[in-house]
């Protein structure tokens, strides 16, 4: 019979502990198999306690109670166990267990004073996170949503792709930029709309250099005559191959005719193309906050809606646009001239965008993205606002005196003087150096004709017997042309 009550009681009392030392509120059962205990001291009747009434005599013998029997009876003698490591006296209660007991009610009080605050905390701190990912997505969405894709020149492109350049440096980018001169919808405003036909206005070659430290800007005269192959018309007929103005391309053909023409006079392939239309260059000026330029004399151009005095001044949106549209008024009314004026405007407004940081402030450069993508169509490899911000990305370090812009060396067209033709052997040793990813040099026009003359000078001193072999030990020049840089200031000319 003992046997069985020892069996059902659990494990044996720890060896260790001392005889007469077993915590109070144990089974009969355990009080059976320890008779020394039983000996030494007789304890009353553990059962004549009441359950309810064990913390009147020790709150920390009903914390024994507790730990012992949610471990079977095994956690009587572990370190730390049940009572949480209490010590026994020779009376069989705590003298250490019972204050660390008394001070957890209160304890547990301040958690629970303090816990509605940290939910509330986190609560806030998700809410905030969440209002501001939603934002940031709304705002992403709606800046992509703005671009629009240029699928038909893609499919064009491919069907041609055997006739177009090889790459020769992977790394560097040509990007085509053309600004569209088209009358139809918002343009309106600013001409005649014949039948809603496209123009190119403006037709800029981009070359970003392989190592991203240059940026060169090759203005394409809208009046230069060359050789535009077949293209498809909108209506999928195919015009006849002809020598002709370079902007009849973008009119007979779009985007694509426009980007084989430029391929077959440069032999450099067009990586990308953007179109950008005339309220797309107005909402990026106002959104930089306006443009500063130093003219001369007054301007009074109707046909630019442009009257602006002389002096020192910052240009809107809608003032850039005129100034840098007008010809008549401005100049010898030349449309060289004009681009000369495109060409320095743009370098201004690439200069304020990096030196007032915007391109590194993601406020400052939300309004320009916005003002761009609204009016811009690309090729799908610019369709995205990742793509287009890896661009933007990848230029923001180059200095802006290494943003360069220059005019394809070009003469009056022999034929007709309204016209122009290359000049080579320069236009033709410029397209290499893109080519090839090669540097090119631009000084404004009279330090260039100052170049010129003493490269004359050398030559006639090359020529002389004592200086023979000096070309060969010299190292080759960095082709030089006529431009601008974006560093330059236009209050300064």
């Amino acid at each position: 019979m003992d046997a069985d009550v020892t069996d059902s009681a659990g494990t044996p009392a720890d060896p260790d502990l001392p005889a007469g030392d077993t915590p109070q509120g144990r089974s009969q059962g355990r009080s059976q198999e320890e008779p020394g205990a039983r000996d030494s001291k007789e304890e009353p009747e553990p059962e004549a306690v009441p359950e309810n009434d064990a913390p009147q005599d020790s709150g920390d013998e009903g914390k024994a109670d507790a730990g012992e029997d949610s471990e079977g009876g095994a956690g009587d003698g572990s370190e730390g166990g049940g009572g949480g490591g209490d010590q026994h006296g020779s009376d069989g209660k705590s003298t250490v267990g019972a204050q660390t007991w008394a001070d957890h009610p209160k304890d547990g009080s301040a958690s629970r004073r303090k816990r509605p605050w940290l939910r509330w905390a986190a609560l806030g701190a998700s809410f905030l996170v969440m209002i501001s990912a939603g934002a940031g997505w709304w705002l992403y969405k709606k800046l992509d949503g703005n671009i629009t894709t240029d699928t038909s020149a893609a499919a064009e492109l491919k069907v041609y792709e055997k006739e177009r350049p090889t790459p020769v440096v992977m790394d560097a980018q040509n990007i085509l930029l053309i600004g569209s001169d088209s009358r139809s919808g918002d343009n309106r405003e600013y001409g005649r709309d014949d039948g809603g036909s496209q123009r190119s206005d403006t037709t800029i070659l981009l070359h970003l250099a392989a190592d991203r430290k240059s940026a060169t800007a090759v203005s394409l005269p809208r009046d230069l005559m060359v050789e535009v192959p077949k293209c498809r018309t909108g209506d999928d007929k195919e015009t006849r191959e002809q020598f002709t103005q370079f902007n009849s391309a973008f009119e007979l053909g779009g985007t694509a005719c426009t980007i084989r023409t430029v391929e077959r006079l440069t032999g450099i392939r067009i990586d990308h193309h953007m179109v950008v239309d005339f309220n797309g260059f107005k909402d990026m000026v106002d959104a930089v906050d306006g443009v500063e330029i130093c003219l001369k004399e007054p301007i009074d151009d109707k046909d630019a809606r442009l009257e602006l005095p002389a002096g020192r001044q910052t240009l809107n949106g809608e003032e850039a646009l005129g100034y840098v549209r007008a010809r008549k008024t401005l100049g010898d009314g030349s449309d060289t001239e004009r681009m000369e004026r495109q060409q320095k405007f743009l370098g201004a407004l690439v200069n304020k965008m990096q030196s007032n940081g915007v391109l590194l402030n993601p406020t400052r450069l939300y309004p320009v993205l916005d003002a761009a993508t609204k009016s811009l169509t690309t090729d799908p490899g610019l369709d995205s606002l990742r793509d287009l911000y890896d661009l933007v990305r990848s230029m923001r370090d180059v200095p802006t005196d290494q943003v360069q812009f220059l005019t394809v060396p070009r003469q009056p067209y022999r034929q007709n003087v309204n016209r122009d033709e290359l000049v080579e052997p320069d236009a033709s040793e410029l397209f290499k150096q893109l080519r090839e990813d090669k540097p090119v040099a631009v000084v404004p026009a009279d330090e260039l004709k100052e170049k010129e003359e003493e490269k004359e000078k050398g030559k006639a001193q090359d020529e002389k017997p004592d200086d023979a072999g000096s070309d060969s030990e010299s190292p080759t020049p960095t082709p030089t042309y006529s431009g601008s840089s974006a560093a330059d200031d236009l209050c300064e000319q």
